[in-house]
This record gives C-alpha cells, sequence and structure tokens, in this order.
C-alpha cells in the first residue's frame, strides 16, 4: 500500500471559491493524493469569548476576535458541493473536516472515501461518535494529545461501530510552525505500538524534511499544509508550503517510498549480478596435483565467487584433489 499524501489547503482559499480551484490544480500538480479542506459554521465551533492561538495572532492581528477571524475565511456549505465536483474532475480524492455536529450531519452528504478528525475534536465525546457510525474510514489526528486521551477517543470509535482496521492515527503537534525540538517523530512509533493501527503524521514544521523522515519510519499517511503564497492573508498561510514545495515534497516521499521496500533481506535484482564479482571462493594458493590432500597450506580465498564458498572450507580440507590444479585457479568438487 502506498503512502498517501493529504495536501490540506485547510482554510487557505480565504474564503474564495476560484482560490479553493486554483489550490485543487496545484495539490493535483503536485502529485498529492487527498486534497482536504474544513467545513464549520463558526458559531458552533468557536465562542465570542474565545481567543486566538499565538500563532493566528502574529499573522492575522490581535484586535480581531478568533469568532470574526473564523467568519472571513469560513466558505458556505454549498461551496464544498462545487469544490467536491472540481475535484472529481481533475481525478484528485476530496476530503473536508468537520468541526461539530452541523457541519458533520453536512460532510455526511458528500460521499467522500473517508472522514478525517482533527486534533481539536479528539476530546469531544459527541462528534467522535458521530464519525463513527458513518462506516467509513478514519483518519485521527493527535496534536496535543497524551497516549490516555488517544485511548479514551479510540475507545469510543471502535464501540460506536468503527473497525480497528478503519482507523489510521496521525501524530501531530499543534504550533504552527512547530518547532524542531517539538516534534518528536518517535511518538508515531509508540501509538502504532500501543493501538495497533495503521499510523501517520501530520506536519506542521516548516519545508519538508521532517515528512520525509516520517515517511522512511513507516508513516502510511502524510498530511502537509500547503498555500499559493504564504504572503497571502490568513492564520495558516505562513506554516505552509508553496507549490513548489509541495510537489517537491511528493516526489521526495515517493522515493523514499520506493526505496523502502518489502522489508526482506535478499538478494536485489540489479546487485545479483555482482555476486562472483564481489565474493570469493577457495583457489589453489599454489600448484596442485592430482591426489594431494586439500590443506590450509595450498588453498586460499579470494574472487571470483563462483566456485566453493570459503564458508565450507572444512568440507575440503583433507579431501583429495580429483585432477590437477594451478595456482589461483578455482577448486572444483
Amino acid at each position: 500500500m502506498s503512502i498517501l499524501i493529504i495536501a490540506e489547503a485547510g482554510v487557505n482559499h480565504n474564503a474564495d471559491l476560484e482560490l479553493c480551484y486554483k489550490l485543487v490544480d496545484a495539490a493535483v500538480d503536485s502529485g498529492a493524493d487527498i486534497v482536504k479542506f474544513q467545513t464549520a459554521l463558526p458559531e458552533e465551533v468557536v465562542s465570542k469569548f474565545a481567543e486566538k492561538a499565538d500563532y493566528q495572532k502574529a499573522s492575522t492581528g490581535a484586535d480581531e476576535s478568533h469568532l470574526e477571524m473564523t467568519k472571513r475565511i469560513h466558505l458556505d456549505f454549498d461551496a464544498f458541493y462545487k469544490i467536491s465536483s472540481y475535484c472529481n474532475n481533475k481525478n484528485i480524492e476530496f476530503l473536508t473536516t468537520s468541526f461539530g455536529p452541523y457541519s458533520t450531519k453536512f460532510i455526511a452528504k458528500l460521499d467522500m472515501q473517508r472522514y478525517k478528525i482533527p486534533s481539536g475534536e479528539v476530546t469531544n465525546l459527541e462528534y467522535l461518535k458521530q464519525i463513527a457510525v458513518l462506516g467509513k474510514p478514519v483518519i485521527l489526528s493527535t496534536g496535543m494529545c497524551n497516549l490516555g486521551e488517544i485511548e479514551s477517543a479510540v475507545a469510543v470509535l471502535l464501540s460506536h461501530g468503527l473497525e480497528r482496521s478503519q482507523l489510521t492515527i496521525l501524530h501531530c503537534n499543534t504550533e504552527y510552525p512547530t518547532p524542531l525540538e517539538d516534534v518528536n517523530l518517535r511518538a508515531m512509533i509508540s501509538i502504532r505500538e500501543s493501538f495497533k493501527t495503521d499510523v501517520g503524521y501530520s506536519d506542521h514544521t516548516l519545508g519538508i524534511v521532517v515528512p520525509i523522515a516520517a515517511a522512511a519510519m513507516g508513516a502510511t499517511v502524510i498530511e502537509k499544509h500547503f498555500t499559493l503564497s504564504r504572503e497571502m492573508d490568513g492564520p495558516d498561510h505562513k506554516a505552509s508550503l508553496e507549490p513548489h514545495e509541495l510537489k517537491e515534497m511528493v516526489h521526495s516521499i515517493r522515493l523514499v517510498e520506493a526505496a523502502l521496500g518489502s522489508g526482506i533481506k535478499a538478494p536485489s535484482p540489479s546487485e545479483a549480478k555482482n555476486i562472483n564479482i564481489a565474493r570469493k571462493s577457495l583457489v589453489a594458493s599454489k600448484n596442485i596435483k592430482k591426489g594431494e590432500l586439500f590443506t590450509m597450506d595450498n588453498l586460499v580465498s579470494k574472487r571470483p565467487g563462483s566456485g566453493i564458498s570459503p564458508m565450507n572450507i572444512d568440507d575440503v580440507i583433507n579431501r583429495v584433489a580429483s585432477r590437477d590444479f594451478v595456482a589461483d585457479e578455482v577448486i572444483e568438487y
């Protein structure tokens, strides 16, 4: 199974449908498997008293409230029918994340192949139940979580109809951008060992090094934010990849994927031809006459490897030579 790469458009469309289409085009050009958006009714996600995160204040200003910001970058539900149709025409999987009961009811109508639970909803019991009963595979992001919180969320999902085989859990850090010292990629391995599910990584670091490393460590899903330009106004643009970087990331992950192989240690087709060249055989260290015994004094190991392996020298010692051998000649039984 190939690594599933999600190009996270998120809210980087700035509530402009034409920008959504351009983001889809960029995701298609990059070679990503999925382009993902976010679907919400602002009032069901954010209270009027909620504060912005520090990174949101830095990118959009402190005067505007969290709710006002959410409303400003909000797309009406009807837009997602159009985006989904556009994705279908462009032959890329459409995915959008919901953030509350009404938006979840809506996205259930979009006939998506899977659902994505964002990190902020891991501790939202009713939301988890609502997603679980939809009967589709689920990707669960776990930013800000400890293993106990993940365990509780997984238990809810599994007890409400989701099969363990349908669940992929993503390690994630929700700081934008995430400092490298806080990435903790090894936590992805801990999650896999703890919950016996497929795992992946949702990345918010700058650049493409960390998601490539996650791919090498066994991620089955990689998610990464992207934008048309980091100079655009909005909360997530600054920590997102631009289209050429997204394309480079996808290409690099595909190279890593090809290099990972099956895990079976055996000579590869490309190196099999080098076995006789690089390995050694037992050869005569001096002229040996027919009837002489093979000894440590008249045998030596040299290339090529087409004869008797030096690993079998004990089987040859004290056997009688059946013919003459000249110095450097490969010994044959």
